[in-house]
């Protein structure tokens, strides 16, 4: 590689950031941490003031976790790849990193070898993330498609035509007056169809409905 990889290393236990420092040391014709920061929001000021090439982060840190400060890094500065790297098995934790775009979700207990090769994959685009993680990853991406396909069918009737006037562009309002209900009623609907088929807001629920043809063009 031509150029060192620019890190940026953000994690509140400095035991941990100055081992990893000092691990990353050991490879300085590969990696050049730039900086370390100790909290979700110094690691977004940092990744404004530094532009590493990839920020190593922590999910579990005060003030802002890593997390919240992935999302505020890639909306802002998207050529930052970010990688998890973390404690954390949880796999809310894993897909919700995925959701946000990062480059790779790593375990603290990935060996040291394991992880320079995956950060010069990421240099190359590829993402960093052991076979067994990425297994869990395709395991629940397949049970949330299964599990919405029986959200889907487990929609009642009347939730079937609240999904449709939410696609038809429908307020609560006039959807209450069409279905003469209550505005409360209509967004119990709501949220019952946002659980059954896992989605998060009226917007996706009318997306939803709109590609798997549960409205046709004349109800739109």
């Amino acid at each position: 590689m031509e150029t060192k990889i620019k890190v940026l290393i953000a994690d509140d236990h400095k035991l941990f950031r100055q081992g990893l420092i000092s691990l990353m040391k050991t490879r300085q014709d590969l990696v050049e941490v730039v900086g370390e920061a100790k909290t979700g929001v110094e690691a977004i000021q940092m990744a404004e003031q530094l532009k590493p090439n990839v920020i190593l982060m922590d999910i579990y840190m005060p003030q802002v976790d890593g997390l919240q400060a992935t999302r505020v890094i890639h909306e802002n500065f998207p050529e930052i790849a970010i990688v998890i790297l973390t404690s954390s098995e949880k796999d809310g934790h894993l897909y919700e990193a995925v959701k946000l775009g990062v480059a790779g979700y790593l375990l603290k207990s990935l060996d040291a070898e394991e992880l320079f090769s995956m950060l010069e994959g990421v240099m190359q685009g590829e993402a960093a993330m052991t076979p067994a993680m990425a297994a869990r990853l395709l395991k629940g991406v397949a049970n949330r498609l299964v599990n919405k396909e029986k959200g889907e069918s487990s929609l009642t009737e009347r939730e079937l035509l609240v999904l449709r006037l939410v696609a038809s562009g429908a307020s609560n309002s006039e959807i209450a007056e069409s279905l003469s209900i209550s505005v409360n009623t209509v967004k119990s609907h709501l949220k019952n169809i946002l659980d059954k088929l896992q989605l998060e807001n009226r917007t996706q629920a009318a997306t939803y409905a709109l590609s798997h043809g549960l409205v046709n063009s004349r109800e739109k």
